[in-house]
């Protein structure tokens, strides 16, 4: 269950997506690793290599994975980045979130609604919890609550541009 979000507590943004809910929600969950960006900004594992999973149900994970091609006797490396808290397809995704640097009781929430809108679905990603961290935590890079907070809104803008992109291509013939 939710809690309700602290003034400031939350980054949010919403991105329209040419496509029906349960194919957004499909787009989302499914296609994460195709759609999400790659690089240090977006990702814990280096390279293309690197695998980001949902697993599809109540308390899932959410993880990247890293297969070392290389080394065949090498253990993927797995850094298991939450939880899903819940599993509604075409209608609510939520789940708890980690940065790399999180202490082990620390973590964030995500939610994810997909509403039907005339051009296909409003996705709209919440991403809340921020007061629970210290000021001095690591993931706020220095900022000051409010700038952390529209730096995590643009960060999450980024991703919803890319969601909207991936889902336009798909849909796209040929």
């Amino acid at each position: 269950m939710s809690t309700p979000p602290r003034p400031g507590d939350q980054a949010r943004v919403t991105v329209t997506v040419a496509v029906a809910p349960a194919e957004a929600f499909r787009v989302f969950t499914e296609d994460i690793d195709r759609w999400w960006r790659r690089g240090p900004r977006f990702r814990n594992l280096r390279g293309e290599r690197g695998m980001l999973c949902i697993e599809p149900r109540h308390d899932g994970r959410v993880f990247e994975s890293l297969d070392d091609a290389d080394d065949a006797s090498a253990a993927p490396a797995v850094i298991e980045i939450g939880r899903v808290l819940a599993w509604e397809p075409a209608r609510r995704l939520m789940f708890t979130w980690r940065a790399s640097n999180f202490g082990p009781d620390e973590s964030t929430e995500v939610e994810v609604l997909f509403e039907p809108a005339n051009s296909g679905t409003r996705v709209t990603v919440t991403h809340r919890g921020f007061a629970s961290l210290r000021p001095d935590h690591p993931v706020r890079h220095g900022q000051a609550v409010e700038a952390f907070i529209r730096s995590m809104g643009m960060w999450w803008g980024d991703l919803a541009t890319s969601l909207r992109e991936y889902a336009a291509a798909k849909d796209a013939p040929g």
